[in-house]
């Protein structure tokens, strides 16, 4: 048994009251909320709801080939998610080496001395 469902089955509960609710008003058909479901598994990294939601899809009709297209999908927009996100993190390289920006942690990053 999960530590969750031991200790805390409430919580579990409403998961599975999500889970019901999210089918019962479903407004996309059932291969496209597969392939939604298997993109966010893929970027969360969880290879239980991958598996899941690879067999999913393919269980309602969808190829090895439209699942790859997705998972190619996924991959690329995360990148370009990365890239976006370090860059927008790190657009001021310039005074970041000259030590003038504070990233707000406790750690000195522009201490010489290790």
């Amino acid at each position: 048994m999960r530590m969750l469902e031991q200790f805390f089955p409430e919580f579990t509960e409403k998961f599975n009251e999500i889970d019901q609710l999210l089918e019962e008003n479903r407004v996309i058909d059932k291969k496209t909320y597969e392939f939604i479901c298997f993109a966010l598994a893929i970027k969360a990294r969880s290879q239980p709801c991958v598996l899941k939601h690879f067999k999913g899809a393919l269980d309602q009709g969808a190829t090895v080939k439209e699942l790859s297209y997705i998972l190619a999908l996924t991959t690329r927009e995360a990148a370009g998610g990365d890239d976006c996100f370090t860059h927008g993190t790190i657009g001021d390289w310039r005074e970041i080496i000259k030590g003038n920006v504070d990233c707000g942690c406790e750690f000195d990053y522009t201490s010489k001395d290790e």
